[in-house]
């Protein structure tokens, strides 16, 4: 086994263990990270329906970022542009699933940007 899929199975680990505490509902979606070396996605998902209520990363067409340096000024954006996506679907209070990463970096930044966006954790 490579080293690579030995870290990423850890990672599923830490997701699968957080999401047995935390669930979403259709007043307080779940908040879903997840991020790849180059990129961050970010969705609301309602688990009790299984449905994505709104969604943003940094390969969308809305986002641009050519005026930001780094990627954890790109994942703040992002959580930003989420916050008013959650704002007009209906959403004000949201549950943080960090994704089985640490909360640091970009994660921070990105939640950081939600709740400067108006999300309330």
């Amino acid at each position: 086994m490579s080293k690579t899929s030995v870290k990423v199975t850890a990672r599923q680990k830490r997701a699968d263990r957080i999401r047995i505490k935390i669930s979403g509902t259709a007043d307080r979606p779940r908040m879903s990270v997840y991020r790849s070396n180059r990129h961050i996605y970010v969705q609301l998902i309602d688990d009790t329906q299984h449905r994505t209520l709104a969604s943003m990363s940094t390969e969308d067409k809305d986002f641009d970022c050519s005026n930001l340096k780094g990627k954890c000024e790109q994942a703040k954006q992002v959580g930003i542009l989420l916050a008013t996506k959650a704002r007009n679907a209906g959403v004000e209070k949201v549950v943080f699933d960090r994704g089985g990463y640490l909360y640091h970096g970009r994660v921070k930044a990105l939640s950081d940007g939600a709740r400067e966006g108006g999300l309330e954790f």
